[in-house]
């Protein structure tokens, strides 16, 4: 059985449900955002940048590299690369926030990292998985058009996160009380969609997620480590660092499990890929934010000459 042959089953219901999911994530996220976010902009420059520089150029780039280097099969290697090229998650504030990172500046990332994803994930994912030696074969075979995807990614991304920028700025303190409950409905939702397409297929994960378990774990370790080695090697602040790191780390894997549903027919490859990167990124984040704020509580309590030393 070869997981490149392999397509998952789904029926037309399951995958518009999956869009209302991942429609109701962007609205969630962007209940939360503010246009002052965007001018935040301005005034973080660096950061901002260091953030989107390594989503955007150096993760697409490492993720094809770590392909090549663990010669994975040409579905797992497009899904890798669709999961980096993919837009920031719906928890890294989330993240941030329990791990005493600069949450301001995750959800100002987080805005302008989505609108742009917009228009540079279809041309990131096109380039790179165009690319590469073997994943290229599949992109001849479905001929992926570009302008569709980029449709879709507009319905499924911008248009729910215009709405939903809108309603938070003419009802802030309505958007305050809802948000939460939209993130963690839509959230627990998306979750629930990937285990229930796991135990639908339940014979394809199993067959396959040995190979597929080693190149989301170092995929996923090396987005985060991405993170946090670019905004150390720009000198950013402690907090800034936990932010930039979570928001490159942290993928919005749902988003690539509907383009390969979409435009791949359910794929095997990238289908788990994305499905298992959807769960294992989740555990991975919080054990590292829950790491971080327990190192913070420990420099808070230590003496002032410890917790200097320390810093």
């Amino acid at each position: 059985m070869d997981i490149d042959e392999v397509v998952l089953n789904f029926n037309p219901a399951s995958l518009m449900a999956l869009d209302v999911v991942l429609a109701l994530i962007m609205f969630g996220i962007a209940l939360g955002v503010k246009v002052e976010d965007f001018k935040a902009v301005l005034k973080m420059p660096k950061a901002i940048s260091v953030a989107i520089a390594a989503q955007f150029i150096l993760l697409p780039a490492v993720t094809f590299g770590l392909t090549l280097l663990l010669q994975v099969g040409p579905s797992i290697a497009l899904g890798m690369i669709l999961v980096a090229c993919c837009p920031p998650g719906n928890i890294s504030q989330v993240l941030t926030n329990q791990a005493r990172g600069n949450v301001a500046l995750s959800a100002s990332m987080t805005a302008v990292s989505n609108v742009l994803a917009i228009f540079l994930m279809p041309i990131n994912f096109a380039f790179w998985g165009g690319l590469h030696p073997t994943a290229k074969e599949i992109f001849k075979t479905v001929n992926l058009d570009a302008l569709d995807m980029l449709l879709k990614i507009v319905l499924i991304i911008g248009v729910p996160f215009a709405v939903g920028i809108f309603i938070a700025h003419l009802w802030p303190k309505f958007s305050a009380k809802v948000q939460p409950w939209v993130r963690g409905f839509s959230l627990v939702a998306l979750l629930a969609f990937i285990v229930i397409a796991l135990i639908g297929n339940w014979k394809y994960f199993i067959g396959f997620i040995g190979m597929v378990l080693l190149a989301v774990f170092l995929h996923d370790a090396i987005a985060l480590a991405l993170g946090w080695g670019t905004s150390k090697l720009f000198r950013l602040d402690s907090p800034s660092t936990k932010a930039v790191t979570f928001e490159v780390g942290i993928r919005n894997s749902g988003l690539g499990l509907g383009l390969v549903f979409a435009f791949f027919g359910g794929l095997g490859g990238m289908a788990v890929v994305a499905g298992w990167w959807g769960i294992w990124d989740i555990v991975a984040g919080l054990a590292l934010a829950s790491f971080w704020a327990a190192r913070h509580k420990k420099t808070d309590a230590a003496p002032p000459e410890t917790a200097r030393t320390s810093a």
